[in-house]
C-alpha cells in the first residue's frame, strides 16, 4: 500500500472518528439535536440540555478520546516490544496492579472518591509495571518479551490474589472495585482528565517517538543494534510508554479490554508492519471504536446504559475472532 493510500485512510479514519465525537454529544438517554448540540457549546444558555452537554457529555467524550488513544498506542507499542501478537495492556501487570492500588486505597486506608483512589491506581499501575521489569530483567539475556510475559503473568496472578482477598473482607473495597473494574466512562468530571492528561501526553509523544526503533527492533535484536537501535533503551522508554499511557487511562475509567488488543492487529491488517503507521492508525481508530461502543452502550437500554467495558466485551471478542478466522494475522 502506497504512502498516499495509507494518507488518505488515515484522514478517512478521522473524519469518522469526528463523527463518533459529535454522536457522543448528542445521543444518550437524552438525544439533543446536532444544532442544539452546536449551539450550547458555542453559546451555554443555562438550560438542562445545555447543562447535559457541557457538565456530562463533553467531559465524557473528552476522556473517551484520551483513553481510547492511550490503550491503542499502549497495545500497538506492547506488541511491538514483546513480539507477542496476544499482548494487551493486562500482559505487564498493570490492569492488576491499579485493581490492587484501588481497593487498598477503599479498604486499607478509606478512600472513597473516585479523585482519592484515582492516584492509588496510577500508582499501583506504576510499581506492577516496574516491578514485572524488574524480575524480567534479573539473570542472563535481560528483559526479553518471552521474560517479559512470563514476569507479568506471575505478577498479574499475585496481585490478583490479594485483590481478591480484600474485597472477601471489605464490604466497600468491594462495591468500589466492581463498579470501577467493569470500565466506564460515566461519572468522571473536567477534574479528573486534568488529572490524568498530562501523563496520557507526554506517554503518546513517547510512544509515537519510538516508531523508527521499534522498526529496527522488529528484525531482532541483533539486527537492530546492526541499524543503529539502541534495544535497551528502546524497551525501557517503551516501558515508560506503556506504565504512563496504560495506568493513566486504567486509573481513570478502569480496565477495558480488547481495544489494546484488537486495534493492533486492525491498524497491521491495512498499513503492514511499520509501526509509523501503526501506532498513527491505532490512535485514530481506537477512540472510534471506543466512543462508538459507549455510544451504544448509552442508546441500547435507555434510559438507562450499559457500561462501555460491557460493550466493548460483546462488539471486541467477536471481531478479533473473526480477524484470527478470516486471515492471518498481520506479522509483527
Amino acid at each position: 500500500m502506497s504512502p498516499s493510500v495509507r494518507s488518505v485512510g488515515l484522514l478517512a479514519a478521522v473524519a469518522a472518528l469526528a463523527v463518533a465525537v459529535v454522536l457522543s454529544l448528542a445521543l444518550g438517554a437524552k438525544s439533543i439535536p446536532l444544532a442544539e448540540v452546536f449551539g450550547d457549546l458555542l453559546h451555554p444558555d443555562g438550560s438542562q440540555n445545555s447543562a447535559i452537554v457541557h457538565d456530562l457529555r463533553v467531559p465524557r467524550t473528552l476522556l473517551g478520546l484520551g483513553v481510547g488513544i492511550a490503550l491503542g498506542l499502549a497495545g500497538a507499542l506492547m506488541q511491538a516490544l514483546t513480539r507477542n501478537p496476544l499482548a494487551d495492556p493486562g500482559l505487564l501487570g498493570i490492569n492488576a496492579g491499579a485493581a490492587a492500588a484501588v481497593v487498598i486505597a477503599v479498604g486499607l486506608f478509606g478512600v472513597g472518591g473516585l479523585t482519592g483512589y484515582i492516584w492509588f491506581a496510577f500508582a499501583g499501575a506504576g510499581v506492577a509495571a516496574v516491578v514485572v521489569y524488574l524480575i524480567a530483567a534479573a539473570g542472563r539475556g535481560g528483559a526479553t518479551p518471552v521474560r517479559l510475559a512470563l514476569a507479568g503473568t506471575a505478577v498479574t496472578a499475585a496481585l490478583l490474589s490479594l485483590t481478591q482477598a480484600i474485597t472477601l473482607l471489605d464490604r466497600a473495597a468491594f462495591e468500589t472495585w466492581r463498579f470501577w473494574w467493569v470500565g466506564s466512562l460515566a461519572g468522571r468530571d473536567a477534574q479528573t482528565i486534568a488529572e490524568v492528561a498530562p501523563f496520557l501526553v507526554v506517554g503518546a509523544v513517547l510512544a509515537l517517538a519510538l516508531a523508527r526503533p521499534l522498526n529496527a527492533l522488529a528484525l531482532g535484536d541483533d539486527a537492530g543494534r546492526a541499524l543503529g537501535a539502541h534495544v535497551g533503551r528502546t524497551r525501557v522508554l517503551g516501558g515508560v510508554a506503556i506504565t504512563l499511557l496504560c495506568g493513566a487511562a486504567t486509573a481513570a475509567a478502569g480496565p477495558i479490554a480488547f481495544i489494546g488488543l484488537t486495534i493492533p492487529h486492525i491498524a497491521r491488517a491495512i498499513v503492514g508492519p511499520d509501526q509509523r503507521w501503526v501506532l498513527s492508525y491505532s490512535l485514530v481508530l481506537a477512540p472510534l471504536l471506543l466512543l462508538v461502543s459507549d455510544v451504544l452502550g448509552r442508546v441500547v437500554t435507555r434510559p438507562g446504559e450499559l457500561q462501555v467495558g460491557i460493550v466493548m466485551a460483546f462488539v471486541g471478542a467477536p471481531v478479533f475472532l473473526l480477524l484470527v478466522r478470516r486471515r492471518r494475522i498481520a506479522q509483527l
